[in-house]
């Protein structure tokens, strides 16, 4: 039994069959972590090891009593550094953030305690999440778990490559543009964007427009992306906004009959989008491996000027990001700390009106109302999960791509927005690599709500495709 390569599902099993302790399992993840984690940088701010093993013991101990607090008794995690868990500071990847531990949890963390597991660090993340790209002058750069001289992705990159070089079993993260699809993609994982809604977040500065950004799974299995989520998941009233349904919907199974499922594949957006070559040609053997399952493939069109989408989406993520860094404003020679990204966000945020603000959320609803006539001939639409293959690490971000110009600093990330704007759950699954060996995912969006369906469709994919799947990173 190798536990860092079992999945987070056998290992809750093999814990609570006793046939392995929270310690051992523990211990185990600890040795990958020292084994890997120095030459990646994935995991930051780690516990002692002897405060982590004792909390081992106890649930050991919890065990021997016949005590279990969920699926996740003893299993290790470690959190996204852009949410609060207690005895953890919470960087956020900037100097301006406080260094002071924090005292509470915030609502997904503390669910996740709830269910057992042992929090043993952050994962690392770019500064204030912005950025597809992990890294900041807190705790520096994440390095692809194939390749060190290219980029983890982001903002979740962290948790991504945490996953992939076995050093956690499963992980969250967060998802504005593309920060759980991304970084899953490009290090051969699945991540999981949720529908609007069904992660309540609190505590939060706003608990009504601030909906682009959500928190969500990672997983190296859609097994255990699905158990991950049925914790996280579920109603609270401190989020007027949240799904009233139970995560434990989540808990059933995945095997379903593909057979009438019709899968829309958007590609590039008919030359919209600029895309480096072959990241269109291994999206599209994902996308014939998905075939084999039952499941009918054809190309699909968005039903709206994909232009006018990106301008109306300009307007909220200036409007959210912005706020973000104008909490700090207030702070001496916050410009000298904060990255230019992160100081044209707020710059392009002042600029803004409420007109504006209206009108971006007018396009806003037009496009969701597209998305659900498109979903009438369609069950899922599928897209690639990146733009470029994972680039240099010392890059800040692509300025081109294919001699096009990017004109912002996520600009060569626009093929994530489709799903986030419109609410929409969104996987993305390993599609495969190209010829240097980087991997690239496949982006799933599925219906409004339509979560567990998504996942049953992920799921289909994974059994066909063992062989992909099962690949590892050198050295892993």
């Amino acid at each position: 039994m190798v536990i860092p390569n079992m999945s987070a599902l056998d290992l809750s099993q093999a814990i609570h069959s006793k046939a392995v302790s929270c310690r051992e399992v523990t211990l185990a993840y600890l040795q990958q972590i020292e084994k890997h984690n120095p030459s990646s940088n994935a995991i930051v701010s780690l516990a002692s090891p002897e405060v982590v093993l004792q909390q081992a013991d106890e649930r050991d101990a919890q065990l021997a009593r016949g005590e279990s607090m969920g699926w996740l008794h003893g299993i290790p995690q470690a959190v996204k550094d852009l949410v609060e868990v207690a005895g953890f500071r919470t960087s956020h990847g900037s100097p301006l953030s406080d260094p002071l531990p924090a005292t509470t949890d915030n609502l997904m963390v503390a669910r996740m305690r709830a269910a057992g597991c042992i929090f043993i660090g952050k994962t690392n993340t770019p500064e204030f999440g912005l950025g597809s790209h992990t890294f900041n002058e807190v705790f520096g750069a994440t390095y692809n778990a194939w390749d060190r001289s290219k980029s983890a992705g982001g903002s979740s990159g962290g948790a991504a490559v945490a996953l992939a070089q076995r050093m956690l079993p499963v992980a969250d993260g967060s998802d504005f543009m593309g920060s759980l699809r991304n970084p899953a993609g490009w290090n051969h994982v699945f991540g999981m964007r949720p529908s609007q809604g069904r992660l309540p977040r609190y505590p939060v500065a706003d608990n009504f427009i601030a909906q682009l950004s959500t928190e969500g799974p990672m997983a190296r299995t859609v097994r255990d992306l699905a158990m991950l989520l049925s914790t996280q998941a579920g109603y609270d009233a401190r989020s007027p906004l949240s799904i009233a349904e139970s995560g434990q919907a989540f808990t059933q199974s995945l095997d379903a009959s593909m057979k009438h499922r019709r899968v829309g594949w958007l590609g590039n957006l008919h030359d919209y989008l600029p895309m480096e070559e072959g990241i269109l040609s291994v999206c599209e053997s994902a996308l014939e491996t998905l075939a084999t399952t039952g499941c009918h493939v054809s190309t699909a069109q968005l039903g709206m000027s994909p232009e006018e989408i990106w301008d109306a989406w300009l307007v909220w993520r200036q409007a959210l990001a912005g706020r973000n860094i104008g909490a700090y404003t207030h702070l001496a020679n916050w410009r000298d700390k904060v990255k230019p990204e992160g100081q044209w966000e707020y710059d392009q945020s002042l600029g803004l009106t409420g007109p504006q603000l209206m009108q971006a959320s007018v396009t806003r609803s037009r496009y969701y109302q597209s998305m659900l006539k498109l979903f009438e001939s369609f069950d899922v639409l599928a897209l690639p999960s990146a733009q470029v293959w994972p680039f240099d690490v010392t890059e800040r971000w692509p300025q081109h791509i294919n001699g096009q110009a990017m004109d912002t600093y996520h600009r060569w990330m626009e093929v994530v927005i489709y799903a986030t704007f419109a609410g929409l759950p969104a996987i993305s699954i390993p599609a495969g690599f190209n010829a240097q060996g980087l991997p690239m995912g496949l982006q799933l969006i599925g219906k409004p709500q339509g979560d567990f369906e998504l996942l049953q469709v992920a799921h289909a994919y994974e059994q066909a495709a063992q062989s992909l799947i099962q690949k590892r990173p050198p050295g892993v």
